[in-house]
């Protein structure tokens, strides 16, 4: 085990709390439940967390890490999928108490402190009948979730998060606070929107609200596995005109025993079409009706509910203390000879692993690609393999079963993939998330914000990188 105080004496972390207010260590009763990350497949020992209340305690935590030789890393959700939000060690920013949204419904704009949650600026904007489009599950943070672009239910609608992203206010690595927007440090902006993890501490976003609300209009279609190929031809052809308004999955899965199925499809393997409309109720019909010209479906549900309430309707499916792991890319197609394999995968799987398709396209690849860090905006699909479990001892098991189904549709893959669905790391993976010319800028960008590497919660950006 890491001795994770040796560097730290007792005056010195006495001295911390001073300046920045609550402070955990190993020695302290909170200490395992306040180095928890969502996804329990890490276990990480820092040195030290550290709760600040303000930009300018941020600013002093970071300056006692650098005098302290403390790795620094940043919790605000602790959602991350590669588990970057702790190492043993180290200090962790804990951003919890930095929490709350405030809406000024005249302008249409929100102010998300850096610790707040999705939950609370979805239930924030909606009490205007407003919306910022953001990720699908409301204990996820909102700075973790907007940094690395953030895809959701309405961006088709409405584009990424970061497409609505007004400004950042940020703690740079010198413990300077700095505000980037459109006009103010463009470059910097730039970077933040979709590789903002690795220049400094967000602590304050501002963002643009659209008008939307109340009712979210949702669809599910189920069928046998054997009918993939006939399934895909009615999504693939649906999906390159499919309306801004429609949100549209094609996936591979396991029937449940409680989600009505016939008890002889029970565990074996299922494809999907799954939608949410975001416009009128009146359109859902018309908007979707391509959707339902392919095979009879086993199960099919359709209506409509509350958006918030849809936002939150993953939260304890995807509750603290998951067993998590999840790589994607972007893609133009999918051979049909892959699609069976990634069903012969998904019978198989160890842990309850998922293959998805979700379309791209409509507000997101109106937005220029060279416009922020985000990249593969003209890609039409997002292919992801995802995999939950409870057993540790099937960690590296399930982590191989998703690189094996990403390895199936490697040959369709494209430019582009989201850095948030991705729990392996490292210099080709960056390419594959940003690709060359983008990943040459960002580390140029990352040589002038950060040039000794302060901030390496996610090694994708170094000052190195080219």
């Amino acid at each position: 085990m890491v001795d994770t105080t040796a560097r730290l004496a007792p005056h010195h972390v006495d001295q911390l709390r001073r300046a920045c207010g609550e402070v955990v260590t190993p020695n302290d009763a909170t200490y395992d439940e306040a180095r928890r990350l969502w996804n329990s497949i890490h276990d990480r020992r820092p040195a030290v967390i550290v709760r600040p209340t303000t930009a300018e305690k941020v600013a002093t935590a970071i300056r006692f890490a650098r005098d302290h030789d403390l790795e620094i890393v940043v919790k605000s959700g602790g959602h991350s999928a590669a588990g970057l939000k702790g190492s043993d060690g180290c200090l962790v920013v804990d951003l919890s108490e930095m929490r709350g949204v405030e809406v000024d419904p005249g302008t249409r704009i929100a102010r998300s402190n850096g610790g707040a949650l999705l939950g609370e600026l979805d239930v924030a904007a909606q009490a205007h009948g407003l919306v910022c489009p953001t990720g699908v599950v409301g204990h996820t943070g909102v700075a973790g979730l907007t940094l690395g672009g953030g895809v959701g239910r309405l961006q088709r609608h409405f584009g990424l998060t970061i497409d609505n992203l007004a400004a950042v206010e940020l703690v740079t690595a010198d413990g300077h606070l700095v505000r980037a927007t459109e006009t103010e440090e463009p470059e910097l902006f730039w970077g933040l929107r979709g590789a903002g993890w690795n220049f400094g501490i967000a602590t304050a976003f501002e963002f643009r609200l659209q008008p939307f609300g109340p009712d979210l209009h949702r669809g599910v279609l189920a069928f046998p596995a054997t009918q993939i190929q006939d399934v895909w031809a009615v999504f693939r052809e649906y999906a390159p005109t499919a309306p801004d308004t429609v949100s549209v999955i094609f996936g591979i899965d396991r029937a449940g025993p409680d989600a009505g199925y016939a008890d002889d499809l029970v565990g074996k393997p299922i494809t999907f079409l799954a939608w949410n409309h975001s416009g009128s109720a009146d359109d859902v019909e018309r908007d979707t009706a391509r959707l339902r010209v392919g095979p009879q479906p086993v199960t099919t549900t359709i209506g409509s509910a509350p958006y918030l309430d849809v936002q939150t309707a993953h939260d304890l499916a995807f509750a603290w203390g998951s067993r998590s792991f999840i790589n994607s890319h972007n893609a133009n197609d999918v051979r049909r000879e892959a699609l069976d394999e990634l069903v012969e995968l998904v019978a198989t799987a160890p842990g309850e692993g998922t293959f998805s398709v979700t379309a791209l396209g409509g507000a997101i690849g109106r937005v220029p690609e060279d416009a922020t860090a985000f990249a593969g905006r003209a890609s039409a699909f997002d292919l992801s393999a995802d995999t939950s479990w409870s057993d540790p001892a099937l960690d590296e098991a399930n982590a191989d079963w998703c690189r094996r189904a990403l390895a199936v549709v490697e040959p369709d893959r494209a430019l582009g993939a989201y850095a948030n669905g991705n729990s392996d790391v490292g210099p080709e993976q960056s390419r594959r998330i940003y690709g060359d010319v983008k990943l040459a800028r960002l580390a140029a960008l990352k040589r002038q914000w950060d040039p000794d590497n302060v901030f390496h919660v996610n090694p994708n950006v170094t000052p190195a990188a080219t």
